[in-house]
């Protein structure tokens, strides 16, 4: 069992509330309001490592939903595997647009559940950056939602691997009446690898 798992894992699975997720666009002015981050648009979704035909079938529905025809071409979802072997699904879309980001993520999650990978997600993200004008241009940072515990939580990473706790809990601070914050610190998991993250 990797160590993911081991932090997401548990033995009696809480059932996730997937439509929290339609409170992020106005949880999101809220932190801006707050903190000056604002969305980048991009998105993924973190799962344990699944192979087979249906699940080639699977990752073929979800390109065919999410595909937008734009101009540019290419595929709206890319998928990406880590350095521990976690799959990401990573989504991208104008970061004037989060309730279409979050349409995207909501889709692939509830997919994933009603074909019975359910078990394998681990959890997804929506990426931020610090206002241009500000201390904290460029920065980035995750709201991160754990799809065992229904909990969303920040993550925000600077370089070298460590992590900004009071940004975090400014963050916290700022959208305790927004979304089901999770509690417990402790599964406040560092996602170093999520593609939807750029750093400094």
């Amino acid at each position: 069992m990797g160590f993911l798992d081991a932090l997401f894992g548990r033995r009696k699975q809480i059932q996730p509330n997937l439509d929290d997720w339609f409170a992020l666009p106005s949880a999101a002015l809220e932190l801006q309001a707050a903190t000056g981050f604002t969305p980048t648009g991009r998105g993924a979704v973190c799962f344990t490592g699944v192979e087979g035909g249906q699940f080639a079938r699977l990752k073929q529905e979800i390109r065919e939903l999410l595909d937008t025809d734009t101009a540019e071409g290419g595929e709206p979802v890319e998928y990406s595997q880590d350095r521990y072997g976690y799959t990401w699904l990573q989504v991208e879309q104008p970061p004037d647009d989060l309730p279409a980001l979050v349409n995207d993520l909501h889709t692939i999650n509830s997919m994933l559940q009603d074909h019975g990978w359910g078990p394998q997600l681990l959890c997804s993200l929506v990426g931020f950056t610090g206002a241009e004008d500000s201390d904290e241009a460029g920065r980035p940072l995750g709201l991160v939602y754990l799809y065992k515990r229904g909990t969303f939580y920040p993550f925000a990473p600077r370089q070298a691997d460590r992590r900004d706790n009071a940004l975090e809990l400014r963050v916290q601070g700022a959208l305790e009446h927004e979304l089901p914050l999770e509690a417990d610190l402790s599964r406040w998991y560092p996602l170093w690898n999520s593609p939807a993250l750029s750093g400094p």
